[in-house]
């Protein structure tokens, strides 16, 4: 994330980087979409093994954590699924400069 944050700054305006353009150019850019693939995977893993710790601390048993476990397992599948299929169809778009 630090990363990402940090080359959001040193790349001049901000507010220009946040253009329709200029985010898809950096989608094209395979290291910088590789980065982008990795935090996704890296935050989604993060954000929901903490959902799935503080609900197995509400509630405990067999049938109600594999519940819990395969939820968020699936819930996670289908987050990168969506953000990896948005980078790969943003690298279909082509731009007019």
């Amino acid at each position: 994330m630090a990363l990402h944050i940090s080359v959001r700054f040193a790349t001049g305006n901000f507010a220009a980087s946040l253009s329709y353009e200029y985010v898809i150019s950096n989608y094209q850019n395979f290291t910088y979409a590789l980065l982008l693939e990795m935090i996704l995977i890296l935050v989604s893993v993060h954000g929901f093994n903490g959902l799935r710790g503080i609900l197995l601390d509400y509630r405990s048993g067999f049938k109600y954590e594999k519940a819990v476990n395969w939820g968020c397992f699936i819930s996670v599948l289908a987050l990168v699924t969506y953000g990896t299929i948005t980078i790969v169809l943003a690298n279909q778009i082509k731009l007019g400069f």
